[in-house]
């Protein structure tokens, strides 16, 4: 998306003089997080919209954040951490109206909403009733469960440290695989730094050779790992763990153990 297109998507939305341009169907997936201004986008939405269109929005789910403490997906350029109230909402004050929604397992628990304009005449589905009242049961209106979030994060912050210090103490290797932003938030939170943790791996060959911002944790390729065989490997992206260990399992077959961090301490 153009920066211009970012900061004011409203009016790079309505069309041009003379246009008669508009669409029968938006789709976006994962942007809301990443909108700064999210009613003007919102309001950008339905002038496109075609008055029987739909629109379909992706993004992480907050009640999945709370309650599996994914408190490592909260970085710089996510500016909205929404419930399906939430998106109600703001829907409701641009003249739109939630009309379905699914639950979806990507980045940790996402939703995927459909929204059509106030007056269209298709029936809510009962699917959009049952999830908000599960974000009620669970919490997400009152303020305690937000309070209890801090203690929660430190947990896991205090139980890597501890882990990390046992594993050098007992002199045992330990690498990361997976520069990724969430592994980041996590690394910095819990002020890991390239003594606790040498390097970290990433297939990516735009982030070899660099460091990690903050702990200034080399990146290096996958075959470091080769070079000098771990005794543990702490995977970072712990939403693609599984397909991490299937990567390096010819390291696990060599006795290499994986670790994740997030939601909890976990030895696989």
């Amino acid at each position: 998306m153009k920066p211009a297109c970012r900061s004011r998507p409203f009016q790079t939305s309505l069309p041009l003089p003379g246009s008669k341009c508009s669409m029968k169907t938006i789709g976006l997936s994962l942007l809301d997080a990443e909108t700064l201004l999210i009613n003007d986008f919102t309001a950008g939405l339905k002038a496109a919209l075609k008055p029987n269109g739909t629109v379909s929005l992706e993004f992480p789910h907050l009640l999945q954040l709370i309650a599996h403490n994914q408190f490592d997906t909260v970085y710089h350029e996510h500016f909205s951490y929404l419930s399906l109230h939430a998106v109600q909402r703001i829907l409701q004050v641009q003249g739109l109206r939630l009309w379905d929604v699914e639950q979806r397992p990507t980045h940790g628990g996402s939703l995927r909403v459909y929204a059509l304009h106030a007056d269209d005449p298709r029936p809510t589905t009962a699917a959009v009733a049952e999830l908000l009242a599960t974000e009620q049961t669970q919490g997400l209106l009152d303020l305690a469960t937000y309070q209890a979030f801090q203690p929660r994060a430190n947990r896991v912050k205090n139980d890597l440290l501890a882990h990390l210090i046992d594993q050098q103490r007992a002199g045992r290797r330990i690498a990361a695989y997976g520069a990724a932003a969430k592994g980041n938030t996590l690394l910095n939170y819990a002020g890991i730094k390239p003594d606790l943790l040498p390097y970290v791996c990433d297939a990516a060959l735009a982030k070899q050779g660099k460091y990690l911002p903050g702990s200034h944790i080399p990146i290096r390729p996958p075959e470091a790992l080769r070079d000098e065989p771990p005794d543990e490997v702490l995977i970072l992206p712990w939403n693609i763990a599984e397909e991490v260990k299937a990567q390096l399992a010819d390291f696990a077959e060599q006795g290499t153990r994986f670790v994740t961090a997030v939601p909890g301490l976990r030895i696989h």
